[in-house]
């Protein structure tokens, strides 16, 4: 058994990894060992420690505070997993102890989150109150890498054909439109068939410029031979659409099921505007090598079972007028 194998398997401590990952989160001595409740001599004689075990250099030491080497970032990675396993089964042993279900860690964007997760949680609450389901909404660069080390069970998402990957096990659910909303006092709204024209001179919040959303919006002003807005915001989270939706008066670029949950609120109204774009469908992302807890496929039937009624809703319900 090689050095590397050995200190993995047997000598890392638990308190190891915490102090590994405190570090690389806060990248400074002082406050990692705040946060860890040490001092900042323990802090540093237990990473002097880590680094003896793998004979190698974690973390490199400035005035500026802690970096990790290229070795100490795998370690890290794998630091982080482990602390997510350890926390999962700690939880579903606790959860078998209360008469609970267990725990499922969703990740989210935006395109998903009023409709299908929403709904899915809910289903799953009916059939299992005092299963814990955390939420995390973001978009897929922020996500997937919490999903590869264990801090996400299933990511809710559209499946963006730019992070197909092999570790990545992918489940289209459904596919959707999208719809350009303002607020419903907005000049664009009283307008009985606004024009590109007229959309490129307000404010947008628009999605970040890697989702194919962006780029096929874009896509839509080149082929009227306008420019596109100018005036942006870039985001992938809900309440910062709706903020500045409300705020600024802008014009935002969101999934068909958002339109109608913003409108059935009273906070905007969908502009009668064709957006005839064709995108990846929104479905399922796991890790192919990981098994999946029974609160996790709870969660994911869910979905599936949200998705399924909702498809055949929207063959009986008019579309949004556009």
């Amino acid at each position: 058994m090689s050095q590397i194998d050995r200190v993995l398997r047997s000598n890392l401590k638990l308190r190891h990894l915490q102090l590994l990952v405190a570090l690389d989160q806060f990248r400074h001595l002082g406050r990692a060992a705040e946060f860890l409740s040490h001092t900042q001599p323990a802090v540093s004689k237990s990473l002097a420690e880590v680094e003896r075990m793998f004979g190698l250099e974690l973390f490199t030491r400035s005035t500026r505070g802690t970096e990790p080497t290229p070795f100490g970032d795998a370690v890290v990675r794998f630091a982080r997993s482990v602390l997510s396993d350890y926390a999962r089964t700690r939880d579903e042993i606790a959860a078998v102890a209360s008469g609970a279900a267990g725990r499922v860690s969703v990740g989210t964007m935006v395109v998903a989150t009023p409709g299908l997760v929403a709904q899915a949680v809910e289903r799953l609450k009916q059939r299992s109150s005092l299963t814990t389901v955390y939420v995390e909404e973001g978009d897929l660069t922020r996500l997937l890498p919490r999903l590869r080390v264990g801090e996400l069970d299933v990511i809710v998402a559209r499946l963006e054909p730019g992070y197909a990957s092999p570790d990545l096990e992918t489940e289209p659910l459904y596919e959707e439109q999208m719809r350009i909303v303002v607020r419903p006092d907005h000049a664009l709204a009283a307008m009985r068939k606004p024009g590109w024209a007229e959309l490129a001179k307000v404010p947008w919040v628009m999605p970040p410029p890697w989702a194919s959303s962006r780029i096929k919006l874009n896509q839509m002003f080149y082929q009227e031979r306008l420019d596109p807005p100018t005036d942006i915001i870039e985001s992938a989270s809900f309440l910062v659409t709706l903020t500045f939706l409300r705020q600024r008066g802008a014009a935002a670029f969101v999934a068909e099921n958002v339109a109608r949950y913003l409108e059935a609120e009273g906070l905007a109204k969908s502009l009668p505007v064709t957006v005839p774009i064709e995108l990846p469908p929104v479905g399922l992302l796991t890790l192919r090598q990981r098994k999946a807890t029974p609160a996790t496929e709870q969660f994911m039937a869910c979905c599936r079972e949200v998705a399924a009624s909702a498809k055949t809703k929207r063959k009986r319900k008019p579309p949004l007028k556009g």
